[in-house]
């Protein structure tokens, strides 16, 4: 199993909420990541702006091309932006909006951003895919399972 976080915003995250959390969507420029998923991967969903964590779900499916709307758009990407790249997928962990976690509050519990701290969180989720470590996944997964 590979860990995955994906960057997006919570508009996005909550159309996919809407949608029972059955797919993943990735941006044109992520071809090839969202190729490299498998099923039993998992996708933690990190949400720009409210810098929180929103979600854990796992992959089901093969990654597939699509050009159909499902209502998410690119918040301050390229006009050019769309989500055509797509994998099946169902909900592990997803808590309620109140009890997302706070990823400034656990910068030094998670390898990817215990150098960066609080203030330069940013620069850790530059992009919308990033392979995480398993000590990085367990992390989040812990601190998730005491939310739901």
């Amino acid at each position: 199993m590979q860990a995955w976080i994906v960057v997006g915003g919570a508009s996005n995250f909550e159309t996919l909420r809407e949608r029972g959390f059955d797919l993943a969507a990735f941006k044109s420029s992520r071809r090839k990541q969202s190729g490299e998923m498998e099923p039993g991967d998992r996708l933690v969903f990190y949400l720009t702006k409210v810098v929180q964590f929103g979600g854990i779900v796992e992959v089901t499916g093969e990654s597939y091309e699509d050009l159909s709307d499902i209502g998410m758009t690119a918040e301050g990407g390229k006009p050019t932006d769309d989500y055509r790249f797509r994998i099946a997928t169902k909900p592990v962990m997803i808590p309620e909006p109140e009890d997302y976690i706070e990823v400034r509050e656990i910068t030094d519990l998670l390898e990817k951003t215990r150098k960066l701290g609080p203030k330069k969180l940013g620069m850790a989720f530059r992009g919308n895919l990033h392979k995480i470590t398993d000590e990085d996944y367990q992390e989040i997964e812990r601190l998730m399972q005491e939310r739901v």
